[in-house]
C-alpha cells in the first residue's frame, strides 16, 4: 500500500468539507454558472484561509483548459481568487486537456494530472516575475492534492520563495482504503 503524499506546498488550508448543502452550491457555482456565488464563497475561504493568505505577494487560480474554460464559460478558481483581497496572478497555463479526476484513484489522479500545468506561454502583466515570491494556489475543491501539487510544482521550479495552497472544500478521496499507484 502506498502512502498518500499531501501537496508540495509551505501551508495548506481548506474551509470546509464537501458535502451536504456546501456541495450543493459548489455545483450550482461551478456548473449552473451561478457566479453570483463566488463572492460568499469566497468570504468563507478567506475567513478560513487567513493564515495562508498573511504575507502573500500574490494568489495563483488553479486554471483550467482552454477548451473547459470556453464550455464552462469562467474558471470558478480564478472567480473565488478574485475575492480574496490579494493581488491574481494567473500565471499557469493548463498545457493539455486531462481527464476529470472524480472517480479515479489517488494514484490515477497523480499521473493524470502529472505534466499537465506550465507556465503561460504567453508573456502579460500579470505574469510578472514569480521569482522570490510567496504565491498562494487557490482551487476549489480539493481531493487528493494532486492538481495543487503539480501546479505548485511548476511555481516552484519557476522561482517562488514559497508555494501555499488554499481551497474551498475537501472531498475524500475515492477507495480511500485502496491507495495503490
Amino acid at each position: 500500500m502506498r502512502r498518500v503524499v499531501p501537496p508540495l506546498s509551505d501551508g495548506c488550508a481548506v474551509a470546509c468539507e464537501y458535502e451536504g448543502t456546501l456541495r450543493d452550491i459548489l455545483h450550482a457555482f461551478k456548473y449552473d454558472g451561478r457566479r453570483s456565488l463566488a463572492a460568499p464563497l469566497g468570504a468563507l475561504l478567506r475567513d478560513a484561509g487567513g493564515p495562508v493568505l498573511a504575507g502573500a505577494d500574490a494568489v495563483v487560480p488553479v486554471p483550467l483548459h482552454p477548451w473547459k474554460r470556453l464550455q464552462r464559460g469562467f474558471n470558478q478558481s480564478a472567480d473565488l481568487a478574485r475575492t480574496l483581497g490579494v493581488p491574481v496572478r494567473p500565471v499557469l497555463w493548463r498545457s493539455r486537456a486531462t481527464r476529470a479526476q472524480a472517480g479515479l484513484t489517488p494514484g490515477q489522479r497523480r499521473r493524470n494530472v502529472a505534466g499537465a500545468f506550465a507556465l503561460r506561454p504567453w508573456p502579460n502583466r500579470a505574469s510578472k516575475t514569480i521569482e522570490k515570491q510567496i504565491l498562494v494556489l487557490v482551487d476549489d475543491v480539493m481531493t487528493t492534492g494532486a492538481t495543487l501539487d503539480a501546479c505548485a510544482r511548476v511555481l516552484e521550479r519557476a522561482g517562488a520563495r514559497e508555494v501555499r495552497t488554499l481551497a474551498l472544500a475537501r472531498a475524500l478521496p475515492p477507495a480511500l482504503g485502496s491507495t495503490r499507484a
